[in-house]
């Protein structure tokens, strides 16, 4: 009887050491989080919530890039050019880009510049010519006097100013007289035509602006 009890008292100590020794069953499986667990309270983000929230700001980034990247420069209204055809003296003039984005050439009535480069309103006019006026036309259009840009805000003289090539944004305040006692120094907000329709962007004093950009700078708060 003794012996019995001994031998059921071993095989329970064998079986509670196997269970101590063995890994709980839920040990192996990954802790889960919700979404909104992520939010509220700073848990681990499931990789599907990274994911999303990677592509808006890849589409905030994209824009920045592409409009203001210093490509080429396109025209639109308020800019004075200077078109030569050679060999029509009669057609070779200063014109100014209209407030529809168009230049009116003798012999081929409006042309629309808005959004082109010198390069390409020149062969622009170029095929009109060509069409049945002048046999091999040879354009070449060159910026006389390049569209004003605005300064607004917190500045001494807001207004309207001439363009300068190369300009940045700390050219444009100078300009302006500078900044009022109010005004925030880091960064300031401009916006830009971009296809005819407006865009806004803040950026830091360093930044090169362009002809008809508007330059706002805003008021602190403390």
């Amino acid at each position: 009887m003794r012996l019995r009890r001994h031998l059921v008292v071993v095989l329970a100590l064998l079986a509670l050491t196997a269970c101590a020794r063995q890994a709980p069953r839920y040990a192996a499986a990954p802790q889960q989080y919700s979404e909104l667990d992520a939010r509220m309270y700073g848990a681990p983000q499931p990789r599907s919530y990274v994911v999303r929230r990677a592509v808006p700001v890849m589409q905030q980034v994209v824009p920045v890039a592409q409009t203001f990247d210093g490509g080429p420069y396109t025209l639109d209204s308020g800019d004075k050019l200077r078109i030569v055809v050679f060999g029509q003296d009669a057609l070779s003039n200063n014109y100014t880009v209209d407030a529809q984005g168009q230049v009116t050439v003798p012999l081929v009535g409006a042309i629309e510049a808005r959004g082109l480069t010198t390069t390409q309103l020149g062969a622009a006019i170029a095929g009109r010519l060509k069409s049945g006026y002048v046999r091999d036309p040879s354009v070449a259009v060159e910026i006389d006097t390049y569209r004003p840009f605005f300064v607004l805000g917190e500045v001494t003289y807001p207004g309207q100013y001439p363009y300068v090539p190369n300009m940045t944004v700390e050219n444009a305040i100078a300009i302006a007289g500078g900044f009022t006692p109010r005004a925030t120094r880091d960064k300031v907000t401009i916006t830009r035509k971009v296809q005819g329709a407006p865009v806004r962007y803040a950026l830091p004093l360093r930044y090169p602006i362009r002809p008809g950009d508007t330059v706002e700078v805003g008021e602190r708060w403390f």
